[in-house]
Order: structure tokens, then sequence, then C-alpha cells
């Protein structure tokens, strides 16, 4: 069965940066979307970056010019490149994919924003 496993998360400052792996196996297909969703404590968990099997991209507006995704179709992996973090930005980030019109989820890995 399809799993993902996320690694990266952690505390990091205002202004710093992070960067979240997320790896797939169990994947019988090269048709799949990746992306990363996150929920912060109280909150509806929420996009934040998708990236189609051809390659493209979507960000939340909140996201914009600071978060970018990317992903290696040869390791089944995607990445989520987080700068100028901000304390709104904390939250638990989890790892999808979209296979078949079916969901799959990482466990998620914490990311806090703060000085």
């Amino acid at each position: 069965q399809v799993q993902l496993v996320e690694s990266g998360g952690g505390l990091v400052q205002p202004g710093g940066s992070l960067r979240l792996s997320c790896a797939a196996s169990g994947i019988t297909s090269r048709l799949y979307a990746m992306g990363w969703y996150r929920q912060a404590p109280g909150k509806q968990r929420e996009l934040g970056a998708i990236v189609t099997s051809g390659g493209a991209t979507s960000y939340a507006d909140s996201v914009k010019g600071r978060f970018t995704i990317s992903r290696d179709n040869a390791k089944n992996m995607v990445y989520l490149q987080m700068n100028t973090l901000k304390p709104e930005d904390t939250a638990v980030y989890y790892c999808y994919l979209g296979l078949g019109g079916v969901p799959y989820w990482g466990q998620g890995t914490q990311v806090t924003v703060s000085s």
C-alpha cells in the first residue's frame, strides 16, 4: 500500500527557513499529484502547495512567494522549501499524494515558528 513519510520539521525563528521532505513508497503509477497541507491548532486542514505529475504547481495565497514545492519522480519524493517563515505558518504539515482519485496522507510533521 501507499506510504508517505515526512521529515524536516522543527522550531525556527521568524524569518527563518525550513525544508520538508516526503518519501512515497508502494506506488504503482506515475500519474499522481503530491503536495503539502497544513493544520494549525483549532483550524481546518488547508492546502499549502501541490504539484501535479506533469510538474504544474499551485500555492495557497498565504505562502506564495515564500514557499516552493518540488518533486523528484525518480525517487518518489516531494519537497517544500519554506522561506521567510512567519508565526502564522506554525502548524502540523502533512504530505499528500493523490492517486486514482484516492488521497493518501503522511503522519504529519510539526513546524513551529517562534522567537
